[in-house]
């Protein structure tokens, strides 16, 4: 058989199986994304049926599955909106690294697979994803609560982190001399504040160059920019993705709207292609050792994120079922781990990362959402709320015995 028509075959009979994949997952109320880790986990090497004439296609479209992924982060987010999340969350954002990039970066000591990989697993277990936990709030009702501004607070100074910490960890992997890290990391650094103050001064002039009402040259006018940026951050030692970040972020106002919305299935297409190709480029032979460390780490990060959820929430006035939502509302990680370790491990830090993001994220994303309906459980709020540890019938009988 040609090989242009078996990738044909295959590519379109693995888009078929994601496609019935993603609509089970929506009735069950779950994300997707352990789903397409699970497919990549069986086409990849070691897998049940290895994929051999698409690679080289899924591993290009992964790519852009990574760059619309943080294209379409950036465009839900609005300059003004940056500025008030950076003011009014700064000590909910400290405790949030505080607590859940430590662990990562100790288990990585602990393992022996040296400070980069510290600082790549501390990234893995620190970010929260934006995608699971907007789905989430959305199906629990929950958009219009107390505290679902801290929620997405947390999620903005998170990913605005990320525009800092990836070119940070881009330098860092890729193990040049102290001299020449320094300077690629001083440049990278620069420019991604040059882009950002770009984009937050005059995200306007930026967003008139694109016109809403005409779908076609709004989605070449915006991919164009956003592959043009992505490339010449890459070509500074900038993460392509934190290019791709800060185009969405200078995109405003009705541009960013109407974009955000005609570029939604192109980003679901992409990025449900780099989910599968992470997992292909994983193999499942090595993520069973690491699964016990994978299931501790998220234990301990599931807890450090619903405290520092919790202290976040706390300090911002909600009340105590509002914290508590807001920390198990925390605790899905997925893209940006995957992305985190997909980088590492892409420059030959610790391989066995990948496995090991592979099955933590798994573990995460599975619990996550289960956790998060916790809060809402009425033995829940009894054990949680002063006065509710009692069932009111009992405790109206105890009241009488006392008096």
């Amino acid at each position: 058989m040609h090989e242009t028509t078996l990738l044909f075959i295959e590519v379109g009979a693995l888009l078929l199986a994601l496609s019935l994949l993603a609509r089970l997952a929506d009735r069950i109320g779950f994300s997707a994304i352990p789903l397409y880790l699970l497919v990549g986990l069986a086409l990849g090497d070691g897998g049940l049926v290895p994929l051999r004439a698409s690679e080289d296609f899924l591993a290009v479209g992964s790519e852009l599955g990574v760059i619309l992924l943080l294209l379409m982060l950036g465009l839900e987010y609005s300059a003004p909106e940056l500025v008030a999340s950076l003011r009014g969350a700064r000590v909910a954002g400290l405790l949030d690294v505080a607590f859940n990039a430590l662990p990562g970066a100790a288990l990585a000591l602990l393992l022996g697979w040296g400070p980069i990989a510290a600082v790549a697993l501390a990234g893995v277990t620190w970010v929260s994803s934006s995608g699971v936990i907007a789905k989430l709030l959305r199906d629990l009702r929950r958009l219009s609560n107390r505290e679902t501004p801290v929620i997405l607070s947390v999620l903005v100074l998170e990913d605005l982190a990320m525009a800092f910490y990836l070119p940070v960890l881009s330098a860092l992997v890729i193990g040049a001399g102290l001299l020449e890290g320094a300077i690629t990391l001083v440049v990278a650094v620069v420019v991604v504040i040059v882009i950002l103050v770009l984009a937050l001064r005059f995200g306007r002039v930026i967003s008139a160059a694109f016109t809403p009402q005409h779908a076609e040259s709004l989605v070449l006018g915006v991919l164009g920019l956003t592959m043009l940026v992505a490339g010449l951050a890459a070509e500074v030692n900038v993460s392509a993705a934190v290019g791709a970040f800060l185009v969405g972020i200078g995109l405003s106002g009705h541009v960013a709207r109407r974009a955000e919305e005609l570029l939604e299935p192109v980003r679901d297409l992409f990025a449900a292609v780099f989910f599968v190709f992470f997992g292909i480029a994983t193999d499942p032979a090595e993520i069973l050792p690491l699964l016990p460390a994978a299931a501790a780490l998220a234990l301990v990060t599931s807890a450090t994120k619903v405290a520092s959820g919790y202290l976040g929430a706390r300090r911002a006035g909600i009340g105590i079922p509002g914290r508590w939502r807001t920390g198990f509302g925390l605790v899905p990680r997925g893209e940006f781990s995957i992305v985190i370790a997909a980088l590492a491990v892409g420059a030959g830090v610790a391989p066995q990362l990948a496995p090991l993001a592979t099955g933590y994220v798994l573990i995460t994303v599975v619990i996550g959402p289960l956790l998060a309906r916790v809060p809402d459980a009425a033995w829940f709020r009894r054990a949680t709320t002063p006065g509710h540890s009692e069932h009111p019938a009992r405790a109206e009988r105890a009241r009488s015995r006392r008096s």
